[in-house]
């Protein structure tokens, strides 16, 4: 069934991934209009997230940004099929990175880089900064229940250059790196809620204490990696930039916990700053502190 499904829908994919821009945009606002008007896709987790992180807005204000997260989540969905036929100068010109030479200073250095971003603006074409770099690109990701639809998502990051690995691959792949002196720089996409366990960490996030991902500041002290964020910004519909903060070059020294403090403070300065392109969509702050 899982074959059939993907058999039946990769054409349709392939067909969208050759539009124009101008014709995929067109399609993104009707595809906009039904899922929010229509279907109303988890409009319900959005209203109560946005609730939750911006009490200081109106009501008015936080439906402002509620509908133009759903049109920018519209896009970025079909910016991600669009990714199968796209070429390498068109995706340079619409994902610049405008400091470049903070990371290549990080290559120098000869440690293995742990790059921190959100699922804010454009996650997905972070993978064309590995025409920039030569250590080997990892992204760490979740896998798709679909085995075909994954195959074909791991082919598409493949042809920039990325490899994917669930979060379960991280710590071998690291592991087997070392041992053949490869050289990597692992993305974590650590913003959202992670799973329940017993040992969380907890730390306020827009002003709401809520578990925190704490997995790149502990594989980071383990193998010794430097730490950068990548803080993407759209510039306009369909054009992003990206620019490198360095967290730390000396990882051991930062106290347990710090880094993804920070990290998340920084997420947080994003959301503030234009809320409209985090993705809401995610219940984030589903989980309760027990006294």
């Amino acid at each position: 069934m899982q074959f059939v499904f993907f058999i039946l829908l990769y054409p349709l994919l392939w067909l969208i991934s050759i539009l124009p821009f101008r014709l995929l945009y067109f399609l993104s606002d009707a595809i906009y209009l039904l899922i929010y008007y229509v279907l109303g896709y988890r409009k319900k987790t959005v209203r109560q997230n946005l609730a939750k992180a911006l009490p200081h807005l109106s009501a008015k204000e936080r439906l402002i940004i509620e509908k133009k997260s759903f049109r920018h989540l519209c896009d970025m969905f079909l910016e991600m099929i669009k990714t199968m036929t796209i070429s390498k100068n068109e995706i340079e010109k619409r994902f610049v990175l405008t400091n470049i030479e903070v990371y290549h200073q990080l290559e120098k250095e000869g440690k293995s880089i742990a790059l921190m971003c959100a699922h804010y603006a454009s996650y997905e074409w972070v993978i064309s900064m590995n025409h920039h770099i030569t250590f080997n690109g990892y992204a760490i990701y979740k896998r798709i229940r679909n085995k075909y639809f994954d195959k074909l998502v791991r082919d598409i990051r493949s042809k920039f250059k990325a490899y994917l690995i669930t979060t379960k691959e991280t710590k071998k792949v690291i592991e087997e790196n070392i041992k053949n002196g490869t050289l990597g720089v692992y993305g974590f996409a650590s913003d959202q809620s992670p799973r329940p366990t017993e040992n969380m960490y907890w730390y306020k996030f827009m002003g709401i204490e809520a578990p925190i991902h704490i997995g790149a500041e502990l594989l980071s002290k383990r193998y010794n990696m430097n730490v950068v964020y990548l803080k993407v910004k759209k510039v306009k519909r369909g054009y992003y930039e990206g620019t490198f903060e360095v967290l730390t070059t000396d990882i051991k020294s930062i106290p347990n916990f710090k880094l993804s403090e920070q990290f998340m403070d920084k997420v947080e300065q994003q959301i503030l700053e234009a809320p409209e392109y985090y993705l809401w969509t995610h219940k984030r702050w589903k989980h309760k502190k027990e006294n």
